[in-house]
């Protein structure tokens, strides 16, 4: 999945912002191969009462993201989203969503991950979302280097 240059920094970890701490994500793995997230469906519905769509790209995209800066971190570098496409399957009003990002290229200039989206209790696929990322010059910024508050 990588190209040949070796890891020559120590690899970023997960610092959940604002919008991850108020949908209630929580990082069950996290590694440049692969992230896994978790996501209460309660708290994240819309109006209708079913999960609402764009928190399932939130979610996806974070853990897209996170992952490329995982990868890019190892260059002492950092990344960026460029793009992201989802597919919305299937509509749920409770549980909690398990949400997964692995690579398929990590570049020196782009990664892109595919991230599933499925509900933890019956197993079914909520959402498919792929993101690209740009692989910037510079390393990610101290504040998003485990500053929580």
């Amino acid at each position: 999945m990588t190209e040949p240059d070796a890891p020559t920094h120590q690899p970023w970890s997960i610092t959940l912002g604002e919008l991850d701490r108020a949908m209630g994500v929580q990082v069950r793995e996290q590694s440049a191969e692969k992230v896994v997230l978790t996501m209460p469906v309660e708290g994240n519905r819309q109006s209708f009462g079913s999960l609402h769509g764009g928190a399932s790209i939130a979610v996806a995209e974070a853990a897209g993201s996170w992952a490329a800066n995982i990868y890019a971190s190892t260059m002492g570098r950092s990344a960026v989203g460029i793009e992201v496409s989802a597919s919305h399957h299937r509509a749920f009003a409770d549980g909690t969503l398990i949400v997964t990002a692995t690579p398929i290229r990590l570049g020196r200039t782009l990664t892109t991950h595919s991230v599933d989206v499925v509900h933890e209790e019956t197993g079914k696929l909520v959402a498919s979302v792929r993101i690209t990322n740009a692989v910037l010059g510079r390393p990610i910024p101290d504040s998003a280097c485990g500053q929580d508050d």
